[in-house]
């Protein structure tokens, strides 16, 4: 009876789970759909171009038109005329089309960065916003001890962990760690309170 509760209980809580899964899912793809119909048209075209040229099928396209070009001028197709016997004309339209395909790339690229700076951010603000739930869960629990008269010997870095972390902070010691340059030794950490006979009491 027991495992067949479990099971239910397990069951129960999948489709939970799965629907936040697919609500978060059905959430990125209707942004993803908006962003891409509010981008002008010009925009589209290059990024559809994009991903054309680095796909296999234009590989495999200009492979044959190359070939093709390389058998007519070289005299192996019968009936058809030689026009362009130095290969000049290829040359050049390779170069016009690397041209145009390299802007293409590069219009690409910007996008993706577009897209992975609002990713960025979005993590960001999910990083923060959990680093503040979490504060508060360890005021809490730091209050729960405290009322039932449990002691923590690290008190310190219990303090430590209950203030709000400020980015700009963060920010500020980490240019300032760039600036002056990583040390090759770092500092030992602290050690805790009553030494390492402390630390094999709590044990």
């Amino acid at each position: 009876m027991r495992v067949a509760a479990g099971e239910r209980g397990g069951a129960g809580e999948r489709p939970g789970l799965a629907g936040v899964v697919a609500r978060n899912i059905s959430v990125l793809l209707a942004r993803r759909r908006e962003e891409e119909q509010s981008e002008r048209r010009r925009d589209r075209v290059a990024a559809a171009i994009g991903r054309f040229s680095g796909s296999m099928t234009f590989v495999w396209i200009h492979l044959a038109v190359v070939a093709l070009w390389i058998a007519v001028n070289a005299g192996l197709v019968p009936g058809v005329p030689r026009f362009d016997r130095d290969f000049v004309k290829l040359a050049t339209a390779a170069s016009v089309e690397a041209i145009f395909l390299s802007t293409f790339v590069l219009i690409m690229q910007n996008r993706m960065a577009a897209v992975a700076e609002k990713r960025a951010d979005l993590d960001l603000q999910i990083s923060l916003l959990s680093e503040h739930e979490v504060t508060r869960l360890v005021r809490l629990v730091a209050a729960i001890a405290a009322r039932m008269g449990i002691e923590d010997a690290q008190a310190e870095d219990l303090a430590e962990l209950e203030r709000d972390v400020r980015p700009e902070a963060v920010l500020n010691e980490m240019e300032r760690v760039q600036e002056q340059g990583v040390p090759d030794d770092p500092p030992p950490a602290a050690a805790p309170p009553g030494g390492p006979a402390g630390g094999a009491r709590r044990e």
